[in-house]
């Protein structure tokens, strides 16, 4: 068989980095089931398609978890920051016991419906025997070492690199070099599997690192930051 490039470049790939949320973890899947549970409790939602209440809570869970990657706030006082912000939206009476209880029902059931993106697990085994593997992610070491542990995934992963714990976030190049010095393998040698594509897909290229973006919900590039 003729051996050409595309499979010299196989040959040579040492390591795969994969993002952690809507990569690996399915959090859409979570957090619709969570605003489902709010949806169904509190009537100002109810008129809303879910949709519409999915794309303004994710819009509020960015700007809020931006916050807590600078340290400016808690994973706990963002979930209330971000429930209070979500009431604010649509006229609903928030108290702060029912803003806490509703951030609380969001929770509970987010962390119950956890599950892995479709086809991880088979993924990881089948690439295990060949490179190594590691996470690079925007968000807190504990809450990403939990969610690795839940998920099962934990003897599956070298390495798990986490902005809160070295400093830099994605899309910095920093953050991906860590990885790859953990790895012991060069930029050339690894390859970055994300959802997002300015944190992970041009991240990693600014890095030198080959990048697959992972597009399950057919967004165009045009529209993503």
């Amino acid at each position: 068989m003729k051996q050409g490039g595309s499979d010299a470049n196989f040959r040579r790939l040492r390591a795969v980095l994969f993002d952690m949320d809507d990569t690996l973890f399915d959090h859409r899947q979570s957090s619709r089931r969570g605003l489902v549970a709010i949806q169904q409790r509190y009537p100002c939602f109810q008129h809303t398609p879910l949709d519409d209440l999915e794309r303004i809570h994710r819009s509020l869970l960015e700007e809020v978890h931006l916050q807590v990657l600078r340290g400016e706030m808690s994973l706990d006082q963002a979930r209330t920051v971000r429930m209070e912000r979500l009431f604010a939206q649509f006229g609903g009476q928030s108290s702060p016991e029912i803003v806490e209880e509703a951030a609380r029902r969001y929770r509970e059931v987010y962390q119950t419906s956890r599950q892995t993106v479709p086809g991880t697990l088979a993924l990881l085994e089948a690439l295990r025997p060949y490179v190594k593997i590691g996470i690079v992610s925007n968000n807190m070491l504990a809450e990403q070492q939990e969610k690795l542990r839940y998920l099962g995934l934990e003897p599956h992963i070298d390495i798990l690199v986490v902005s809160e714990e070295v400093g830099i976030l994605k899309p910095e190049a920093g953050i991906f070099q860590v990885a790859l010095e953990r790895l012991h393998c060069s930029a050339e040698e690894a390859v970055m599997i994300g959802d997002a594509w300015h944190n992970d897909i041009l991240g990693a290229r600014g890095a030198g690192i080959r990048a697959i973006w992972l597009n399950r919900y057919g967004m165009p590039v045009q529209t993503l930051r």
